[in-house]
């Protein structure tokens, strides 16, 4: 239980104050407007209404209380595109705030909108719907400046950096280079780093702002620094909706990053409609930080877990979203989340909508009684239909994120063929307070936007005893970091799991070796178009992976009987490490898999049968006899192989 002035929160004030309505915010038709607040503790909550979202306030209207600590008014007429905020009056003291609640926002979320949701919609958005579910889910992180910001990206100047640049289309209906290449990479789900409205980019600055967007604002709006009008809070929605009905005619569905753990502000919205209770603190009164930003939300509490998944069903339904991705998961309960699950599965279908996250958080954070921390170490109370990212494989693969020049398995790192042989059975033994029910419940993955990227954590643990390496030496085509790139996708890409990429890994991307580029310059960050067309070769094995992780059943299975189809699990040498793959092939052939991370050519024996080459090192997706003499295969240095057995002497 926590004390904040006057008030004790805990589980007598949740039962007596606790409203399970979907309806707070403003309900805006074309007819009236219905705003509703939760605000228990106030004594006094009055509505001021704006003409524009800079302008004084042209009505001022008292609010009523009703049960359960909400307060209301209906104000008749259209009031589409009017702003908003409140003042929540408490034991004598006032104070302004927008609503937290909101579905629209003026410039930099100072005031809410009231929007009648359905003038917002793009046309056709009624047909609008996620495209059929493919064989399998491959998730490329995408952040919405860096895909078009680059000169080369094919965007249009006044609309690079935007949601628009998603659904431009040129004179001729054809799509900019940024959309053909991801159309035609072949992953089946965009993630885009956070689009809901956070704090740190001023919406009325230029093009040279940046941030990631993990602060966030108002957690039911678009960002308005990625419309063409932020000052009218419809244009960032309308916009919205037109790049993810874009992404979803190109076959592309879209996960949304959401941060739901903290907020930018300490004195919040929420904050200021019901001061204490929507955070964390220590006994002595201090805000909690596991989040690392200065405060954690109470997960836990019935208002909150309410809050959050209400946002996450809106998302849903109003814009179509089809999965989340959970920022720093580890501060939010197993119970929350579980109960996500769940709601999803019943509106939409199950596993129709995507679940995942960050099974971790930056620190130490006190929960509320009864409620378990979403982390790895409650990986088996979790719905089965909730995924987490593995790090596990991440630094065996590549090396510690946290030691720059710490190699991995591709880069020689000593005694990592246990777990890579872990890896590629989806951690059946488990590790260290991770202990996964299957692999559905593992993202698999290389890198993403926190640390380096693979390109740069490949080149510096290439240069370690050379010193410091300047930005130059990340840019160039090197041979011996092209291979590691290589066999690092194709171990990836061969594990159980549901595979994951960072935009741009497929072209060797590089931030010229900033490991926290947060809030760097759009031009560290943003994806290099040229750079694409230099390192094509390394892209088309990207894409050739994913069409043979697509072809192959037995790299697709998350099952739990995955790791018993594992078989014949072999070290033959330092660095090299083999498996089998029962009945991995499409009519059920043997597949074999070979790392080979060492500096020397490994030549092994195969199992009878005719055997041919699906994948080596240089080339994906292939078709051609194994060996001259069809006994031996030889496996070059820093590649990988993947051969399948053929069905009664023919091709599949």
């Amino acid at each position: 239980m926590e004390t904040t002035g006057r008030t004790r929160y805990g589980k007598r004030f949740d039962w007596k104050y606790g409203y399970n309505g979907s309806d707070l915010g403003a309900i805006c038709t074309g007819a009236r407007t219905v705003f509703k607040v939760w605000s228990p503790e106030a004594d006094r909550v009055e509505l001021s209404l704006y003409r524009d979202d800079a302008s004084p306030a042209w009505r001022i209207l008292p609010m009523r209380r009703r049960d359960r600590g909400v307060w209301s008014v209906i104000v008749e007429g259209d009031l589409h595109g009017i702003y908003y905020d409140y003042t929540v009056e408490r034991d004598g003291k006032a104070v302004h705030t927008a609503d937290p609640y909101a579905h629209a926002c003026g410039r930099n979320g100072v005031r809410s909108m009231a929007v009648d949701l359905p003038r917002t919609n793009p046309e056709g958005w009624w047909r609008d719907a996620a495209p059929p579910a493919q064989a399998e889910h491959i998730i490329y992180e995408l952040h919405v400046k860096d895909f078009s910001h680059h000169p080369a990206s094919g965007v249009p100047a006044e609309y690079r950096g935007k949601f628009k640049a998603f659904s431009y289309r040129d004179g001729d209906g054809r799509l900019p280079l940024c959309m053909s290449h991801l159309k035609n990479l072949g992953v089946t789900h965009v993630q885009l780093l956070p689009i809901a409205d956070f704090a740190t980019v001023d919406e009325d600055g230029g093009g040279s702002q940046y941030n990631w967007g993990y602060d966030p604002m108002n957690l039911n709006v678009p960002e308005g620094s990625y419309a063409t009008d932020p000052a009218d809070g419809a244009v960032r929605i309308r916009e919205c909706k037109e790049m993810i009905q874009a992404l979803h005619q190109n076959g592309l569905r879209v996960i949304m990053d959401v941060v739901y753990n903290h907020t930018f502000y300490a004195d919040s919205w929420l904050e200021r409609t019901a001061p204490g209770y929507y955070y964390r603190r220590r006994p002595n009164g201090a805000l909690s930080n596991g989040s690392g930003c200065g405060n954690d939300v109470a997960a836990g509490r019935i208002m909150v877990d309410n809050y959050i998944a209400n946002s996450v069903l809106y998302w849903a339904r109003e814009y179509h979203v089809d999965g989340f991705r959970f920022d720093l998961m580890g501060l939010m309960t197993v119970e929350l989340m579980n109960r996500i699950r769940r709601e999803l599965d019943l509106v939409f279908g199950p596993g129709e909508k995507l679940l995942y996250g960050e099974p971790w958080r930056a620190g130490d954070s006190p929960m509320e009684a009864d409620t378990h921390p979403a982390v790895k170490a409650c990986l088996p109370l979790f719905h089965p239909g909730i995924a987490v990212f593995c790090d596990n494989t991440r630094d065996a693969v590549k090396g510690s994120c946290f030691d720059a020049r710490a190699p991995g398995f591709v880069s020689g790192g000593e005694g990592l063929e246990h777990d890579i042989l872990q890896a590629a059975a989806g951690w059946p033994d488990g590790a260290w307070e991770f202990s996964p029910r299957d692999p559905s419940q593992l993202i698999v993955y290389l890198s993403c936007h926190d640390n380096f990227t693979l390109w740069d954590k490949l080149a510096l643990c290439a240069s370690a005893g050379e010193g410091i390496p300047g930005p130059d030496a990340f840019r160039p085509c090197r041979d011996n970091l092209l291979a590691q790139n290589r066999l690092a996708a194709f171990i990836c890409f061969t594990c159980p799991g549901i595979p994951f990429l960072q935009a741009g890994e497929e072209f060797g991307r590089t931030k010229l070796g900033d490991c926290n580029s947060y809030r760097s310059p759009p031009e560290v960050n943003r994806l290099d178009w040229d750079r694409a067309w230099r390192f094509g070769w390394l892209t088309d094995y990207y894409r050739g992976l994913i069409r043979l992780r697509k072809a192959l059943p037995g790299l697709r299975d998350k099952s739990r009987d995955v790791s018993r189809r594992i078989t014949d699990h072999a070290v033959p040498a330092p660095h090299v490490v083999s498996f089998q793959v029962d009945q991995g092939g499409p009519e059920g052939e043997p597949l074999l898999i070979v790392y080979n991370a060492s500096a020397l050519d490994y030549s092994l024996p195969l199992p009878p049968g005719r055997w041919i080459v699906r994948a080596d090192g240089q080339w994906a997706d292939q078709h051609r006899p194994a060996g001259q003499d069809g006994e031996h295969i030889t496996v070059p240095p820093c590649s990988g192989m993947l051969l399948l057995r053929l069905r009664d002497g023919h091709l599949e």
